[in-house]
């Protein structure tokens, strides 16, 4: 495979650090770009002598000037907790972001991916949701920033593919969990993970037979790549996740056992414009670019645990 040169925005992130490794083992050259404000150096730190990787801190809300082969944009936090903290920079950094990102591969004619989300499928009214469903995605609510943030990007994206030609891929990414996710970013799996470490409640929000699918961080990532190098024309959007459904009470009680851990499960109010549903449709997946996840929730699960055993101390 030729060396091409890629630039990762949201690099340092748990999705973007994967991305960048992955990248690298495969003989390319990589630009790794994050403002650090969700991202973590500790994420790339293993990466940081090797002769092909290049770290630049910069916020993709400004303009950025390097000659790439490749685009993969993923900047923007993508926890609840993250990106309710300063909302209106959330915004910016989906929409200024692919402004930036787009006009990038327009001026270097790179191929470009924007890494979308299944939360621009709101409060699905149809289940599993397929990429024709269109969504119900409340605009005013807390969620929006991020939600509709999302979905401005994809407008931004097809809108230049039709004006410009710009060579884009778009993909909706569906929960996904793995080592190198933070501690502290409020996601399910993670939350999870160190209260039951802790052996402190586990937390459910509602009654916990709300529905998430979860695919582990290797499978999201290869069908990430699968995309960005997918035939001439084909632009998406794709579902990648993993269409295995399950509640938030089995998601609690197979991380408890485990775990091998003494939580109890307690119950607190659901957020507002929390789903209450989301399973991907991968048929699109499966046939453009021959993917579907191959990890099993319980053997990325014991992965999963693994990593925050080590990275708490809790043994």
């Amino acid at each position: 495979m030729q060396r091409k040169r890629i630039l990762v925005t949201g690099g340092a992130g748990f999705l973007g650090s994967h991305l960048c490794e992955k990248l690298l083992d495969q003989g390319n050259d990589v630009i790794c770009v994050d403002n650090l404000f969700t991202g973590s150096k500790d994420n790339i730190r293993h990466l940081m002598d090797n002769n092909y990787f290049e770290f630049i801190r910069h916020d993709v809300t400004q303009p950025l000037y390097v000659e790439v082969d490749q685009i993969y944009n993923l900047a923007c936090p993508a926890s609840p907790i993250h990106y309710q903290h300063d909302p209106i920079a959330t915004g910016k950094t989906s929409i200024m972001g692919a402004l930036n990102t787009l006009g990038l591969a327009k001026r270097c004619n790179a191929r470009i991916l924007q890494a979308s989300t299944s939360e621009v499928y709101g409060d699905p009214e149809v289940h599993p949701q397929p990429e024709t469903y269109r969504g119900c995605v409340n605009p005013i609510g807390p969620r929006s920033c991020y939600d509709e943030g999302k979905r401005m990007a994809e407008t931004l994206f097809f809108d230049y593919n039709r004006q410009h030609g710009v060579d884009i891929k778009v993909i909706r990414i569906f929960n996904t969990y793995g080592p190198r996710m933070s501690a502290h970013d409020g996601r399910v799996v993670s939350n999870f993970i160190v209260q039951a470490l802790n052996n402190e409640d586990i937390t459910i929000y509602g009654d916990g037979k709300q529905t998430r699918s979860f695919c582990y961080v290797d499978d999201l990532i290869d069908g990430m790549i699968k995309m960005m190098n997918s035939r001439d024309g084909f632009t998406g959007p794709v579902n990648i996740g993993n269409p295995g459904e399950f509640t938030m009470l089995e998601l609690a009680e197979l991380v408890i056992k485990l775990a091998g851990s003494d939580s109890k499960i307690v119950y607190k109010p659901l957020p507002q414009d929390d789903p209450l549903q989301r399973q991907p449709v991968i048929d699109l997946a499966k046939k453009e670019l021959g993917w579907e996840p191959t990890i099993s929730l319980e053997e990325g699960l014991a992965r999963t645990i693994e990593y925050f055993r080590i990275l708490l101390g809790i043994y």
